[in-house]
């Protein structure tokens, strides 16, 4: 049996650009994507924190240590700059690899700056 898991996330960049003519994805600093294991062209999803939009687009490589988050295209109408993003990776894992399983989970700053890194979500107290 395959369980669909989370592969990877960057936890609440926020968006620096919104191209409504530039070809569809995102733009994500190359830092970034190295920390989430994000590979360009690779299906993300997208969560907007400020208003609620879920959507899926694919990954391009930003400037490094640029601090970019641009959403692109027709995804550009879904998120502004100063936005406020999750941005999701999923993959299928077998029982044997769920042994292994840790996803990446990369928290930043106000700026897009990688401040932690972990692999498990911290349980939430009462």
């Amino acid at each position: 049996m395959q369980r669909t898991m989370l592969k990877s996330k960057l936890h609440r960049v926020r968006v620096t650009h919104s191209e409504l003519d530039y070809e569809g994805s995102c733009a994500i600093d190359e830092t970034l994507l190295e920390a989430a294991d994000i590979r360009e062209y690779q299906q993300i999803e997208i969560y907007n924190v400020n208003n609620g939009e879920r959507f899926t687009t694919y990954a391009i490589r930003a400037q490094r240590n640029s601090g970019i988050i641009s959403v692109n295209g027709a995804a550009a109408r879904k998120a502004a700059p100063g936005d406020i993003l999750i941005i999701a990776t999923y993959a299928a894992y077998n029982e044997l690899e769920l042994e292994k399983f840790a996803p990446e989970l990369v928290y930043v700053d106000a700026n897009n700056r990688i401040v932690n890194k972990r692999h498990q979500i911290p349980v939430q107290a009462a």
